[in-house]
């Protein structure tokens, strides 16, 4: 039976520009080249080590990782994804290391796709958590935050080391989300995510008096929900409330 074949990825900011190959002065703009075969402008000559930040064209198979390594920042989204095919010589690293991972110095752009799955299967849900439900919770976060911190600060702790009787710990909870995400290939994704999560909480407090303590809690209570959101078909609740910080926004298990 005929193997599948490998569809590879690169993802560019909105102008559909390499990222990395701005930065070195020679743009290459996929979005003008679909169809097209594409040599790389400034080939190195040591092959598979980087001479400069853009030595290769840089392409992965497992799209959970596109998002690595491209030089977009800030990151933002959304972004674009082409799907391309290596020509010519092609190399990696390490193939124990990156095994997803290719680099050449000549492709073909074959189509621009759907960019959401460079967040994981379940990035409309993410990107939902993030753009609409963020926002509103991070100024509250804060707050609550802010009228007791002592109090605050001794809850978050219980909820980071023992958790809660109907969920696990919070720091055992993001230990196990990254685990899965590195199985999943999708480490770039979740970072990403985080990344997306943080952002959000700065636009939301930006016109706030928070303090930065309260601005670290609502950090870390935005990225639990964003990345519960991601694992939300493989987790069971009681990992998924860990993530999300179910209880601490709770009067009653403040009362407690």
């Amino acid at each position: 039976m005929a193997r599948k074949p490998i569809t590879w990825y690169i993802a560019t900011p909105a102008d559909g520009i390499i990222e990395k190959s701005r930065a070195a002065g020679t743009p290459v703009n996929l979005a003008a080249t679909v169809g097209e075969v594409v040599d790389h402008p400034q080939p190195c000559t040591n092959l598979w080590f980087d001479e400069s930040e853009f030595s290769y064209f840089r392409m992965v198979k497992r799209v959970g990782e596109v998002l690595d390594d491209t030089g977009i920042w800030p990151v933002t989204w959304p972004v674009r994804l082409w799907t391309v095919e290596p020509l010519g010589e092609t190399g990696n690293w390490s193939q124990r290391h990156y095994p997803y991972r290719l680099l050449s110095h000549q492709i073909r752009v074959l189509e621009e796709t759907d960019a959401h799955p460079a967040l994981g299967p379940c990035s409309r849900d993410v990107l939902s958590v993030i753009q609409q439900e963020i926002p509103g919770r991070a100024v509250r976060w804060a707050a609550d935050w802010d009228a007791d911190p002592e109090g605050m600060s001794e809850r978050k702790w219980d909820w980071e080391q023992c958790g809660g009787p109907t969920c696990g710990s919070g720091r055992w909870a993001d230990s196990l989300a990254m685990a899965v995400s590195r199985n999943y290939r999708e480490s770039a994704a979740q970072a990403w995510i985080e990344r997306l999560a943080h952002n959000t909480v700065d636009q939301a407090l930006a016109d706030t008096d928070a303090s930065t303590m309260a601005r670290c809690y609502a950090y870390s209570r935005a990225t639990g929900c964003a990345v519960a959101a991601q694992h939300q078909n493989r987790f069971e609740p009681y990992v998924l409330d860990a993530l999300r910080g179910v209880g601490l926004d709770s009067p009653a298990a403040a009362a407690a």
